[in-house]
């Protein structure tokens, strides 16, 4: 959806009237039926005076087509700025601009295509304008059925008008260059340099022909992402599925096809413990559907495994498949079955509101997803749920599913891939944490390469030795210390201590903690591993879960204050101590077990209360 088009002798007179920030809240309040803050009125205006001065040259023909916050389907993202005309052979062109009011920007080393800078109220990490260009071209492209048809060829760039550039300059760097050469940067003073870029595509006006052509594009894959992602998949032994991960595959597929047959909407629950291949299913589903010529995505609350995953398919390779992979926040203002097929991975980790920068926005996530997509696919363990905010549970799924009229099916993955193929290491976990009573007291016949240790040092050793077959080994620890945001791209701060041993939580400058390769000398937490898995897991548990009285107790006040998982339970405790008790026992057993099984091979662990760690030695023997 455009918000704003015309010519650009219209758009030159507005700006000229001063009408066009106007005219622009007018059309997004008509057509999205929102208010503008006055904090975006005021950015038009500043911007659009700049891009007058660059439009203000007799080679752009005044019949090119201009669009102004190009809202592109199925995402809460708006392409600011749309110049379209033909080339000198009559191709048809676009040049997306992507504008900027920043005037300071600091470079991040180690995560791909993010820099610093100050943006809603604070300094935050944002992705570089060259890939936000970039990536926001390549989503049209890959998804506009007209674009591919009419190959129009799209140009895309960022222009900052009030940063002035250095030499050399910094957002030019080596690190972000493969986004750069796609889309160039202009910044303040380069205005002549952005005329010519639009120049050498947009040679005669097309009287706002192929703004019309994008605007009424079908959503559709194109033939390119299709052979990519295909491509991917084929080549990874990782995602060969096994026995009944094929079975529930295969019906998830013949479900989402036959919505597409029906135009009737289904809903899909895949309950599955740790290790059961759930992950594996959903990027194979992703891929084939895909190829399929469906509008798929892939979503889940927590980044981590979507930076993983989308790593692990493209390697270091620059690719638009990462369009592929959504937060789970991302479906609050779309249109209802705007997706063919939306794939919901850790399911149980959906809340409510979302987090969206400084704002809290959304109503429920988990109604979102099921009314933005025809078939929505839900992979769930109801025993994973870790803050107090997650809600995501199969009577939640049911109860918005049946409120939309969505055709629910419910299916399980029971066969454990992960542990050795061992049902009797978790059994063992739940009857030793106390979770729940199984027929497990013991160890005795289960392979799996179980340890409790006596210091952190040891669990160190043990892991780094593992990690060098195959960079697949990590240490995990419970949030008993502080993250400090000071010190969260420093490896020489130590943020957690126990007598002699000393190491850094993951480094804040990176979002792909379980694959990198210097990783296994940090320690990651519950937020950076839940969802992946690796050949062995050290675990550290700290004060928040102890052995007294012949029990396993929780303390929630031992957890760090810079962990956000039980934040509000002190309110709670205040209102309710029972149920807040209740709840905190619940989602620090589940950490505990949630790290414990992130290891296929084996898992090491310290307890930095010895009783516990003499309890989980007898419950070995």
């Amino acid at each position: 959806m455009i918000v704003y088009s015309g010519l650009k002798s219209d758009f030159l007179t507005a700006v000229v009237e001063d009408s066009i920030a106007a005219e622009i809240e007018a059309n997004i309040y008509n057509k999205m039926h929102r208010r503008s803050a006055q904090s975006e009125f005021r950015s038009w205006e500043n911007s659009l005076e700049y891009m007058y001065k660059v439009l203000n040259d007799e080679a752009i023909p005044l019949n090119s087509g201009i669009a102004i916050e190009y809202n592109i389907p199925q995402t809460s993202k708006r392409v600011d700025f749309i110049i379209s005309g033909y080339g000198e052979n009559k191709d048809p062109n676009v040049v997306i601009i992507e504008l900027k009011q920043w005037d300071k920007v600091d470079t991040i080393d180690g995560q791909d295509a993010l820099v610093e800078t100050y943006t809603g109220g604070a300094v935050r990490k944002v992705v570089h304008p060259s890939y936000q260009a970039w990536s926001y071209a390549a989503m049209i492209y890959d998804y506009n059925q007209n674009v591919q048809l009419e190959n129009i060829v799209l140009h895309p760039c960022a222009y900052m008008h009030n940063y002035r550039k250095t030499n050399p300059e910094k957002l030019e760097e080596n690190q972000y260059k493969k986004y750069v050469d796609d889309a160039p940067i202009f910044g303040r003073g380069e205005v002549s340099k952005l005329r010519e870029f639009i120049k050498k595509s947009v040679k005669t006006g097309d009287d706002k022909q192929l703004l019309y052509d994008i605007d009424n594009g079908k959503i559709k894959p194109s033939k390119s992402l299709q052979d990519s992602i295909k491509s991917m998949i084929e080549g990874n032994q990782e995602f060969i599925m096994l026995d009944e991960q094929k079975v529930v595959y295969e019906e998830i597929l013949s479900k989402s096809l036959e919505c597409m047959a029906d135009k009737k909407k289904r809903t899909v629950i895949v309950k599955g413990g740790p290790g059961t291949g759930k992950t594996v299913v959903a990027i194979n589903l992703l891929a084939k559907l895909t190829n399929e010529g469906l509008f798929v995505q892939y979503t889940s609350k927590n980044s981590a495994p979507r930076n993983v995953y989308a790593k692990k398919l493209t390697g270091h390779k620059k690719s638009s498949i990462s369009n592929m992979f959504k937060g789970a926040g991302s479906y609050i203002d779309a249109e209802a079955s705007i997706v063919d097929t939306i794939i919901c991975d850790e399911g149980h980790r959906l809340t409510a509101k979302t987090q969206l920068g400084p704002k809290i926005a959304g109503d429920n996530q988990i109604k979102e997803i099921i009314n933005s997509s025809l078939c929505s696919v839900f992979f769930i363990d109801e025993s994973q749920r870790v803050t107090l905010k997650d809600i995501g549970t199969v009577n939640e799924i049911k109860k918005w599913a049946d409120q939309l009229d969505s055709q629910v099916i419910e299916m399980e993955l029971l066969s454990q891939f992960r542990c050795n193929g061992s049902d009797g290491y978790l059994a063992w976990i739940d009857e030793t944490l106390e979770i729940r009573e199984t027929a497990n007291f013991d160890m005795k016949d289960i392979d799996y390469d179980i340890k409790i240790v006596d210091s952190p040092n040891e669990v160190r050793n043990l892991i780094i030795e593992r990690n060098k077959v195959r960079n697949n080994s990590r240490i995990l620890a419970g949030y008993c210390w502080e993250w400090l945001k000071a010190q969260q791209n420093n490896s020489e701060y130590h943020d957690i201590k126990i007598d002699d041993f000393e190491m850094s939580w993951n480094l804040g400058n990176s979002s792909t903690y379980a694959i990198d390769e210097k990783s296994v000398d940090e320690i990651g937490c519950i937020h950076t591993s839940q969802g992946l898995e690796f050949d062995y897991v050290g675990v550290i548990i700290g004060d928040d879960m102890r052995y007294e009285n012949n029990h396993i107790v929780t303390d929630f006040t031992k957890r760090a204050k810079s962990d956000q998982s039980l934040m509000g339970i002190k309110k709670l405790y205040n209102e309710n101590p029972e149920k807040a008790l209740t709840e905190a026992d619940e989602i620090i057993k589940n950490t505990y077990r949630t790290l414990m099984t992130r290891g296929m091979k084996g898992c090491y662990v310290y307890c930095t209360d010895n009783k516990l760690a003499e309890y989980l030695k007898k419950c070995l023997e």
